[in-house]
């Protein structure tokens, strides 16, 4: 049975009308409070490859886990003797059945670089100002990392005892796997620490519109696969004071330039069809065309796609292949002719496709056979989107349902790449599911000054709570 089969019906069974406008943010609670502690502690390790260490991020947090009376065999910091400062915090809380498979808790504890001089607040200091908190990893992927850790707490000093093991993995290297990995080094060096019947990940979002109205909760199911492409071209140069046509930097741009003019092929899996046709009555404007790529095809769905990708550039990635040039290295002196000229393209391709297609794809519209297209690296592995089967919708739908009425629940296709791509290659279903509700703009993850709403924290953290007790117990 296909997704759209499995899972359309019940979502649009859900009323969808867009909650109220977010109220201001109330005073938190006592428990919020203290969660805020740690989500401040952990926000202000810096966990940057370049100057940063995922292995003291990973030791504090495993020092408020053995505060709360977790035992030490349960909570192990894990380091890559070669990588002394990309260490991985794995603990778990004991089920009562022990034939009954774990479920796992992942988000990675990495960030993005952040230079001071570019922000409007120092990116390692934990800002809250007119209702967010501002820095690098406030959003992604600190606060879902700084949730598991609290709910483990939580759990650990209500007496909870769990039908199943509840474990977490929080990992470094998700933002540069090209360098390394932590994931990948757990699942060939201790698989226990991520062994699982399913996983939660990042991935996922709550959608908010403009005004802040709660839009929908995704759900998500699979994602691109991401590969990063070296372009480069050489010319013997020369003295800048004699130019001549073929210059390395205006044939590397003029690729570029046609680079950007192409679009891929409209390709709407049957997760992005089930994501339209759950959304269409929740986005009044973009029904019809929503509606129409979720069920129609040929013409009539092409059309209805360039529409929605020129309104939105979430939905343009999902229904295509995307490939976007990202860093460009070219010349080797200010007066000589350039000798040689790079650039990296990021693309994030649909599933069904492989990288080596892509790189043929590339060539071609680049059409200078001058420019050597190669793939830096290693390739990631692919799998099949993990099964939203009622198991695992249902709990999510009856909390959401109880926490934001109205709001309903989709499914989504990640247009990024997380670490489930990792642990699905391995055997393990891994859905991203966060509870958090962010800005139509992203909230700048990735970018300067990176937010997410202190409510939004907050909501999120009470709803993964009883997330994974429904699910443990």
């Amino acid at each position: 049975m296909s997704i759209v089969s499995r899972v359309v019906a019940p979502f649009l069974a859900v009323a969808l009308s867009a909650t109220a406008a977010m109220a201001q943010t109330p005073a938190p609670r006592p428990d919020q409070t203290a969660f805020r502690d740690l989500y401040r502690e952990l926000i202000e390790t810096n966990t940057t490859l370049s100057e940063g260490s995922c292995t003291l991020a990973s030791e504090r947090m495993a020092t408020r886990l053995l505060a709360a009376g977790f035992p030490q065999d349960d909570v192990r910091v894990l380091v890559f003797d070669e990588r002394p400062k990309d260490g991985n915090l794995a603990a778990v809380l004991r089920g009562s059945d022990p034939s009954a498979r774990p479920i796992l808790l992942l988000a990675h504890i990495d960030v993005v670089e952040a230079r001071r001089e570019d922000w409007e607040r120092d990116p390692f200091t934990l800002v809250e100002e007119n209702g967010y908190f501002y820095a690098r990893g406030a959003h992604d992927d600190k606060a879902q990392a700084a949730i598991w850790v609290d709910t483990l707490i939580r759990l650990k000093q209500q007496g909870f005892t769990p039908r199943r093991d509840i474990k977490i993995a929080l990992t470094c290297g998700e933002e540069t796997s090209d360098t390394w990995n932590g994931v990948s080094w757990l699942l060939e060096t201790h698989p226990d620490a991520l062994d699982a019947a399913f996983a939660l990940n990042e991935g996922a979002r709550g959608r908010l519109d403009a005004d802040g109205r709660r839009i929908a909760l995704e759900i998500q199911a699979g994602e691109k696969i991401y590969q990063d492409y070296r372009l480069e071209i050489t010319n013997p140069g020369g003295h800048s004071s004699r130019p001549v046509p073929d210059n390395a930097i205006y044939r590397l741009s003029n690729a570029l330039s046609r680079l950007g003019a192409h679009a891929f092929p409209t390709e709407p899996n049957d997760t992005v069809k089930a994501y339209f046709s759950s959304m269409a009555a929740a986005t009044p404007g973009h029904a019809a065309d929503m509606r129409a790529v979720g069920s129609a095809s040929g013409e009539a769905m092409t059309q209805a796609a360039a529409r929605l990708s020129a309104a939105d550039a979430a939905w343009n990635a999902i229904l295509r292949t995307t490939c976007v040039a990202t860093m460009v290295d070219a010349g080797h002196a200010p007066n000589a002719l350039p000798q040689r000229a790079t650039a990296n393209v990021n693309c994030r391709i649909l599933p069904g496709h492989e990288p080596q297609e892509v790189r043929a794809d590339l060539e071609r519209v680049l059409a200078d056979p001058g420019i050597a297209v190669t793939i830096p690296g290693n390739i990631d592995p692919t799998s099949p989107p993990p099964p939203l089967s009622d198991e695992i919708v249902g709990p999510v739908r009856e909390i959401a349902g109880r926490m934001w009425p109205g709001v309903p629940v989709v499914p989504s296709m990640s247009p990024g790449a997380t670490d489930g791509r990792f642990t699905n290659a391995a055997g393990i279903p891994t859905y991203g599911v966060t509870g958090l509700f962010a800005d139509p703009d992203g909230g700048g993850v990735h970018g300067l000054n990176e937010r997410i709403r202190v409510r939004s924290l907050y909501e999120g953290r009470d709803f993964l709570f009883d997330l994974v007790k429904a699910y443990a117990d």
